[in-house]
């Protein structure tokens, strides 16, 4: 069927639904098997719901479902992604069809980056004014099918929930019904979905008029106290942020300002300046919505994309509280999710373009340091997958080090560690340099639920001891500490800890001997792992009754 797969290449799709009726009918189907999420929400500290302003990130490009809907990959080059899922909480994949299904491959790679997706129910122009007065009007029996079906629709693919967006006027019966219907979806969502989450657009009032308030009011709070948050529209100016945290009270987190970085309409900031809205927003303790950051892609071109990427997103990390990892193993190769080759074991094994959203790996943090270190994806040369990360940098002279920050943590440590680390260091002297990882901690029972950027300093620093050989409970899986090739260095190590908790993991790049120059310095790191020795030596669960479905032999 078409809606399932493709005509032309017969590969499975993900897709939308249109209208009422197609809502309404959707029933969970073999066919759509393949849009099932296949990667559940990784844990986060702090969690989601702390006490502190979030980042919700809106992605509307040119429609939605382009390249991104084949959900085993495609041959795309120069494709759109998103990889600084450390700096934001929440993921929206807008489109302007009556039910957006986010397409599978966007929540696994924010699931494996404990980022929960919301889908998108929307409805404007007449044709939206019909639909609201079908179910709305028509009371609860009426509009509660409408919830639990999009509350199913949730459940049955794995994503986290919906962003809600009425967009034309209301009769009053139908008004009337809004907030039942918005606080009966909520609650399916919630049952259904653990973590779920319904957020609604700044849009209709209270008496039906379509009209955008660009701040909370008393003419849309209701709405915004029958569901977990209200995503503002893009005009509004300070004063209406200094009234909506007055009347959000206690929920200030849950109010999303918006930001338009195409910067349509009268607003502060968007593009390069979109760190203007975002300071106010954060002066007042709201969350913000950024809304269509792929401005970055579609304003600037495809060609400097993953550089013009990492200079908007560090322009604005000052005011994107991170979360940190809380669960081993932590396993990465900095993979993309797409790539001009396909590497393995260092190699080159197939050239030519890919695009596969699913294939991102768990990402790091991108540190800048205006003009002493970029961090930044390297798809010339990679361990594993389609990219490596590349640290460029200078070691100011008689400094010995530079210290790199690749992942906040937040965890009790294990008694025993094991760590391992691929890289290569480029340039005329790479023999000048070595490299190794550190590990931070504190203190046992310290826990804090603020912006990890603000945290008090570690209490503990460690140098994993260097192992030549892995343990042989690891020989297998660790057989990398022997067999760095192509150029690739790699290196086990193993750490004993005692009463504490993990900070921090950086990667350490030294001078063999002290200098009174800067030096420069190229290192790419192609994997890095951290493991629970305890649990490494465990065998693994044996798999039963596996069934093959849906072949298609070519």
């Amino acid at each position: 069927p078409a809606r399932y797969f493709d005509t032309k290449t017969t590969e499975p799709i993900s897709f939308f639904l249109t209208g009422l009726e197609e809502l309404l009918s959707w029933q969970p189907n073999s066919n759509d098997d393949f849009n099932v999420s296949a990667v559940p929400l990784a844990k986060r500290q702090p969690p989601l719901l702390s006490r502190r302003p979030r980042t919700l990130v809106c992605h509307d490009m040119r429609g939605g479902y382009l390249e991104d809907r084949f959900i085993q990959g495609s041959a795309t080059r120069n494709p759109y992604v998103f990889y600084h899922w450390r700096y934001i909480d929440i993921f929206v994949y807008f489109s302007h069809h009556t039910v957006t299904i986010p397409p599978v491959v966007w929540t696994n790679a924010a699931h494996r980056n404990s980022v929960p997706v919301l889908g998108t129910f929307i409805t404007e122009w007449t044709d939206g004014e019909k639909l609201c007065e079908a179910f709305l009007a028509g009371g609860e029996e009426a509009y509660g099918a409408v919830a639990e079906q999009l509350a199913r629709i949730a459940q049955h693919y794995r994503f986290d929930g919906w962003l809600v967006n009425i967009e034309n006027t209301l009769s009053a019966a139908a008004v009337r019904n809004l907030p039942l219907f918005l606080r009966d979806l909520t609650a399916r969502v919630h049952s259904a979905v653990p973590g779920g989450l319904v957020i609604w657009y700044d849009s209709v009032l209270m008496d039906g008029t379509l009209k955008w308030q660009n701040e909370l009011n008393d003419e849309n709070r209701m709405f915004f106290d029958a569901c977990d948050g209200l995503f503002t529209n893009y005009n509004w100016k300070e004063e209406q942020l200094e009234r909506t945290q007055r009347l959000a009270g206690p929920r200030q987190n849950d109010v999303y300002v918006g930001v338009d970085v195409f910067a349509r309409g009268d607003v502060i900031g968007g593009g390069f300046d979109t760190v203007k809205s975002l300071r106010l927003i954060r002066q007042y303790g709201l969350s913000a919505a950024i809304f269509a950051p792929g401005w970055v892609y579609e304003h600037l071109g495809k060609e400097n994309f993953l550089q013009n990427e990492n200079r908007f997103w560090g322009s604005l990390a000052e005011y994107l509280p991170t979360h940190s990892i809380c669960t081993l193993p932590l396993t990465t190769s900095f993979c993309l999710g797409m790539g001009t080759s396909t590497f393995l074991d260092g190699k080159d094994e197939d050239s030519g373009p890919w695009y596969d959203l699913s294939a991102q790996d768990i990402q790091p943090l991108y540190p800048e340091h205006q003009g002493t270190l970029s961090t930044s994806c390297c798809l010339q040369d990679a361990w594993c997958g389609g990219s490596s990360l590349q640290l460029q940098g200078t070691i100011p002279p008689g400094e010995e080090r530079v210290a790199v920050r690749l992942f906040s943590l937040q965890m009790p440590a294990p008694p025993k560690l094991f760590l391992n680390l691929l890289y290569k260091l480029e340039g005329p002297q790479p023999d000048d340099f070595t490299v190794a990882l550190e590990v931070t901690t504190w203190d046992s029972g310290i826990c804090f639920e603020g912006n990890p950027t603000s945290l008090p300093e570690p209490n503990g620093r460690y140098h994993p001891r260097f192992l030549p050989a892995p343990p042989p409970s690891l020989a297998k899986l660790l057989a990398a500490c022997h067999r760095g090739s192509h150029g690739w260095t790699s290196r086990c190590y193993e750490l004993e800890l005692q009463d504490c908790s993990l900070r921090d993991l950086s990667v350490i790049v030294s001078r063999q001997q002290p200098s009174p120059q800067e030096t420069s310095f190229t290192c790419l790191l192609g994997e890095v792992r951290v493991l629970d020795s305890a649990s490494v030596g465990a065998s693994p669960p044996q798999v039963h009754s596996v069934t093959a479905s849906q072949l298609w032999w070519q």
